[in-house]
C-alpha cells in the first residue's frame, strides 16, 4: 500500500472558490441512477477532502502517472490523497480496497476498474454510505458509480490503432491484438470498434487472425506476445492497446528475429516506448496525457462533493487549467483526443 498525503499547492483558480463550507454542505446525489438535485455552478470547492486513487494495479507505470495528477489536483484543493491497491489486475481484489475506503469514509474514490460488474455491489454500498465513486481508464456498471472519465472518445482512440497498423504494414497482412484482462471495460470496447473498422472496404487486406491477453502483467504479455508469432507465422502486426502489453511485446520483438518483421502499435507511454521506437521497433504509437486523466478525475470528484455539478448531461465544470468540460451521456465525461508518438516527436514528452 502507498500511502501519501498531498502536498498543499494551491491553484489561483481553483482557491478562489474555495473555503468556509462545512464538510457535507452542497453535496448532491449525483451520477446516472443518483442524480435528485439541482447543481450549483457557483458553490464553493470544499476543501479538506479525503481522495483514495485505486488503480488497475499498483507498479503499473501508466498508473503511477495517472496517480501523479490525482495527487497534484489534491494538493490544490487541500484534501489528501492515497493511493492504494492490489498487485494483480483482477476484480476480486480490489474489492477489498473499495471497501476499505469506504469504511475510512473517504470522501471520493477513483477507480479504473477491472471489471465493469464484478466491482458494482460494492461500489452501490460505498455509494449508499455517502463516498462519490469517479471512474476513470475503465468504466464500471453506469449504476455503480457517479461519473466516468473517458481518456479519449472510445471510437477515436479504436480507429487510431486500425489506422497506425495499416499504415505500418502497408495495408495488407494478418494482425493479431494483444490486449489486458479478458474484462477490461475500455479494451473490449475498442476491440469491438476496432473489428467493426476492419470490415470497412478499406480495410479489407486486413485480416484479424487472433486476440490473445497478457493479463496486464509484463511476462504474461511477453509470453503471449512469443505465442502469437509461434501460431501465426504470417503474422504482419499486433495492435497492443494496453501499456504493459505494448512494452512487453516490443521487449519481444526488439530482440528477436521477428524485429523489421512485424509491425507493432498500441497504447503506450513515451518513456516505456522510447527506446523501441528509437530502434525501429514501433514506428508509431498513441495515447493521452495520463496525468492530465487522474488530475481530471480528482477535480470533477471534489465539483461532485461539492454540489457545483451532480452528474447530468449537459452540466459544465470547470477543471483547472484544462479548462470546461461538459457531462455526456451516462455521465462521461472525455478528456480530450490521443497524441501520436513517433521518432519524430516522441523525445518532446517525459511521462
Amino acid at each position: 500500500m502507498i500511502r501519501k498525503l498531498a502536498t498543499v499547492t494551491a491553484l489561483a483558480l481553483l482557491l478562489a472558490a474555495c473555503g468556509g463550507t462545512t464538510k457535507d454542505s452542497g453535496a448532491k446525489p449525483g451520477g446516472p441512477s443518483g442524480t435528485t438535485g439541482a447543481a450549483n455552478a457557483q458553490a464553493e470547492l470544499k476543501t479538506g477532502l479525503k481522495f483514495t486513487y485505486l488503480p488497475k494495479a499498483v507498479n503499473i507505470p501508466y498508473f503511477s502517472v495517472v496517480g501523479k495528477g490525482v495527487e497534484q489536483a489534491a494538493g490544490e484543493v487541500k484534501g489528501e490523497y492515497k493511493a492504494t491497491g492490489p498487485s494483480d489486475a483482477s476484480a476480486a481484489s480490489q474489492v477489498t480496497y473499495i471497501n476499505t475506503a469506504a469504511q475510512q469514509r473517504q470522501d471520493a474514490l477513483l477507480l479504473a476498474a477491472n471489471d465493469q460488474n464484478a466491482v458494482a455491489p460494492a461500489l452501490k454500498a460505498a455509494r449508499a454510505q455517502g463516498m462519490k465513486v469517479v471512474t476513470l481508464d475503465s468504466d464500471v456498471a453506469a449504476d455503480a458509480r457517479d461519473l466516468f472519465i473517458n481518456q479519449v472518445d472510445s471510437t477515436e482512440i479504436a480507429v487510431k490503432q486500425v489506422e497506425l497498423i495499416s499504415e505500418a504494414i502497408g495495408g495488407t497482412g494478418e494482425i493479431a491484438l494483444l490486449s489486458a484482462t479478458a474484462n477490461a471495460t475500455n479494451q473490449n470496447t475498442w476491440i469491438a470498434i476496432m473489428k467493426e473498422e476492419l470490415a470497412k472496404p478499406k480495410y479489407a487486406g486486413l485480416k484479424l487472425v487472433d486476440t490473445v491477453y497478457g493479463n496486464d502483467e509484463d511476462q504474461m504479455s511477453f509470453q503471449k506476445t512469443q505465442g502469437l508469432l509461434q501460431a501465426h507465422p504470417g503474422l504482419k502486426g499486433i495492435i497492443a492497446p494496453t501499456t504493459v502489453g505494448l512494452a512487453a511485446a516490443a521487449r519481444y520483438l526488439s530482440s528477436s528475429e521477428y524485429k523489421g518483421k512485424v509491425a507493432l502499435t498500441g497504447l503506450g507511454t513515451p518513456n516505456q516506448l522510447r527506446e523501441y521506437v528509437n530502434d525501429g521497433t514501433v514506428k508509431s504509437l498513441a495515447l493521452w496525457e495520463p496525468a492530465k486523466l487522474g488530475y481530471l478525475a480528482t477535480i470533477a470528484a471534489a465539483s461532485l462533493i461539492s454540489g457545483r455539478i451532480t452528474g447530468a448531461e449537459g452540466e459544465k465544470f470547470t477543471a483547472g487549467s484544462l479548462g470546461e468540460y461538459t457531462i455526456g451521456k451516462k455521465a462521461e465525461v472525455i478528456l480530450g483526443p490521443p497524441t501520436v508518438f513517433t521518432k519524430d516527436n516522441i523525445g518532446q514528452y517525459n511521462f
